[in-house]
């Protein structure tokens, strides 16, 4: 029953974006996937299933995670000038997808 309720919130959040997204407002649709659902989500089972300094490892690192999204959003924002749509996005998200690494690689060197 929780994962069914897990992907209906997933499914109402692209539905809103999608929305958001014809709107005169549209810009508005890039912030709503920053809302922390899936935080939400990941925060509670990791609070739950281990312990609140776990969680509070979880949270420093998530601060963290912030820098691979800012390198995906600046590397889509340069792509799009001189790419294509569909070539920007991939190329954004191989940028982020290598930061990532990164990110998880200096947290298990130096945690």
């Amino acid at each position: 029953m929780g994962l069914v309720i897990k992907a209906a919130l997933g499914a109402a959040i692209v539905l809103l974006i999608g929305v958001l997204s014809k709107s005169k407002n549209y810009y508005i649709a890039g912030l709503i996937p920053l809302f922390p659902t899936f935080a939400l989500i990941a925060h509670y089972i990791v609070a739950t299933e281990r312990n609140v300094e776990a969680l509070r490892t979880t949270v420093i690192f998530g601060m963290w995670s912030i820098i691979p999204y800012f390198i995906y959003l600046a590397s889509l924002w340069y792509f799009s000038a001189m790419m294509r749509v569909p070539l920007a996005l991939l190329s954004a998200v191989a940028m982020w997808s290598l930061s990532a690494w990164l990110l998880i690689a200096l947290w298990t060197r130096f945690h």
